[in-house]
């Protein structure tokens, strides 16, 4: 880390853990996230929301410099910023701050605070919030899971892509009111989908493994596509796991719905330009595609194993988070409920 980042130890610590993984998934990181910011709100020095505002914007800079792929951390964070700006604001209400009526109506009384003065009760405040935030996340899953005896019907054929813990725990708690077949596809090379079938198997539910290069031949038959996802973008897109963008192209073809299981965490105020595929993406070791035992030919290919695909909000049907379902075109609306909009860009 540079000298810009001193002082960060806590969030150093974080980026250790996730580049070695340490902390695995995007849950753990979440949590992880905001044990970190109880941690800075309730030990930190700082005297202001202007200064622990700071501080957090401070982390977030430390966070994408070394972490460009991991949304969740500053995504939470971006969320905090948020929490703060509301709580100082009650805080001021009931310090007898007057507010006027076109404040109230146009709602832009928190860019005219001034967040540097002290309020006594803000850091209690502030904690009782993330206590509850912390709930939130700790209860993110079973919420998405519990609205699965809802999307799904009996005798259906559900596709699957690798694996994903927010959709194990939905089709298990489907399971439950529900006979239905699951076509897991298992993800080449990581075959992450291998672990996924054997659990859904094991709960008793009909599970089907195919290769990737099978998916478009199987996409006739299927009811329903139910996917996770690593990153929502602000236009309705998603960062998801390479081969996801093939599954949805083929589930448009044959008209089959894609359903995408999303954590509001998941959720970014950032887009992807025509100029960002590279910085957009993450690349692995191409051992898992050819072998260094394949000698010579290594010398004459260039290989590219990209972890993500791109998959533009045309190509999917519903996003599904533990407040309900929306359509990829409302996704604007939702990030302006979680993040503030002078947070978006730090």
């Amino acid at each position: 880390m540079t000298a810009d980042f001193e002082g960060l130890a806590d969030v150093i610590k974080l980026v250790s853990d996730i580049k070695h993984k340490v902390l695995y998934g995007s849950h753990a990181i979440a949590l992880r996230t905001e044990q970190v910011l109880e941690a800075l709100i309730s030990q930190g020095t700082w005297n202001s929301a202007s200064e622990l505002m700071e501080l957090i914007r401070q982390r977030i800079k430390c966070i994408s410099c070394s972490l460009p792929n991991e949304a969740t951390v500053c995504n939470i964070m971006r969320h905090v910023l948020k929490i703060i700006r509301e709580e100082f604001e009650v805080a001021s209400k009931k310090k007898g701050d007057s507010r006027s009526l076109h404040h109230i109506v146009t709602g832009s009384s928190t860019d005219t605070l001034d967040y540097s003065e002290s309020l006594l009760n803000l850091r209690a405040a502030l904690l009782d919030h993330l206590s509850e935030y912390r709930t939130e996340l700790e209860t993110s899953a079973e919420n998405i899971a519990a609205q699965a005896s809802e999307l799904i019907h009996s005798d259906e054929t559900i596709l699957t892509f690798g694996t994903s813990k927010t959709v194990k725990m939905f089709l298990k708690s489907a399971s439950k009111k529900r006979t239905f077949n699951v076509i897991v596809v298992e993800g080449a090379p990581q075959y992450l989908g291998h672990s996924l079938a054997a659990s859904l198997a094991k709960s008793g539910i009909q599970t089907t493994l195919i290769p990737d290069s099978a998916v478009f031949a199987m996409m006739s038959r299927v009811n329903k596509v139910i996917i996770g996802t690593h990153t929502v973008l602000a236009n309705g897109g998603l960062r998801a796991s390479s081969g996801i963008h093939g599954v949805a192209l083929a589930a448009k073809h044959y008209s089959v719905p894609v359903m995408v299981l999303s954590h509001m965490y998941k959720f970014t105020p950032l887009y992807l330009g025509s100029n960002d595929q590279e910085a957009f993406n993450a690349y692995a070791s191409p051992a898992s595609l050819i072998p260094f035992s394949m000698g010579q030919i290594l010398n004459k290919v260039e290989i590219t194993n990209a972890v993500f695909d791109y998959v533009p909000p045309e190509l999917v049907t519903l996003l599904i988070t533990h407040q309900g379902g929306n359509s990829p075109s409302y996704v604007y609306r939702l990030l302006s409920e979680v993040y503030h909009p002078n947070d978006y860009d730090i």
